[in-house]
């Protein structure tokens, strides 16, 4: 069995698709038609350039320019993250701390997938930027919601915390029903993703290597193996996120600081 090719008319084809999607919602009157179109077109100019980058990289095996997309992938995420919290931490921190835990477990669980998965030179393209790319993916969605879930929890029930505070708690025991609720929340979707995993869905990397060529056992164990680590990563980036979250909206007098969260971005 061969890869599949996919060819331009199937691009089109596709684009049609979208494009008849968002008419639908035009009809329906949702709003999304633009967005929908504007999302498809985005997507198709960054992977297309990213095609093109990624050929120029592969082409070179420099280890200093896979370190620099590696970098850059890193940056990215940070960016989101930061971009996605309702009540960001002021000052650097805002930034800092999701860029910290994010890349921390990104490189502790993607160290370990490049020793188990890859067959190649530890610093090859081939092998570095698929794996970096997806354990970072799922990093950023644990880390930036468990944030996002904190900061607004702390807000939202400033009251009964001070009064826990009052009455004697720790910070911690003060916050720890927040804290394990926003850890909750950031991990849902790793835990959605190997739920439904082969009944539901089949994951993307176990579907790309069966398009193309490998056995589907074969295929099945490496995506046994991945999903086990991005499970591991989305825990690692949360609990770190969280615990350093809360350091941060209280103090060593355990109290509450709610003066280190910039104010609500309209």
């Amino acid at each position: 069995m061969s890869a599949a090719v996919v060819s331009t008319a199937d691009l089109a084809v596709a684009a049609g698709l979208l494009l008849c999607s968002a008419g639908l919602t035009l009809a329906l009157g949702l709003g999304q038609a633009r967005s929908l179109v504007v999302a498809g077109v985005r997507a198709v100019v960054q992977l297309l350039l990213v095609g093109m980058m990624l050929k120029l990289v592969f082409a070179l095996q420099s280890p200093w320019l896979v370190a620099a997309v590696a970098l850059f992938m890193l940056g990215a995420a940070a960016r989101e993250i930061f971009a996605r919290q309702d009540r960001r931490l002021s000052g650097w921190w805002g930034w800092g701390m999701g860029a910290a835990t994010s890349t921390l477990a990104t490189v502790l669980v993607a160290g370990a997938g490049l020793a188990l998965l890859a067959h190649h030179p530890w610093w090859s393209p081939q092998a570095v930027i698929p794996v970096v790319g997806i354990v970072l993916g799922t990093v950023m969605n644990g880390v930036s919601i468990t944030l996002n879930a904190f900061t607004r929890g702390v807000e939202r029930e400033r009251p009964a915390i001070e009064a826990r505070l009052a009455l004697g708690a720790t910070r911690r025991q003060a916050l720890g029903d927040l804290q394990r609720a926003a850890l909750r929340q950031g991990l849902i979707p790793v835990i959605n993703q190997m739920s439904a995993a082969g009944i539901i869905t089949l994951p993307g990397m176990m579907t790309g290597q069966i398009l193309a060529g490998m056995a589907p056992l074969e295929a099945a164990r490496y995506q046994i193996l991945l999903l086990m680590l991005l499970a591991v990563a989305a825990t690692l980036g949360a609990v770190g996120v969280s615990f350093w979250a809360l350091s941060r909206v209280s103090d060593a007098r355990d109290r509450l600081r709610l003066d280190r969260l910039a104010p609500p971005s309209r």
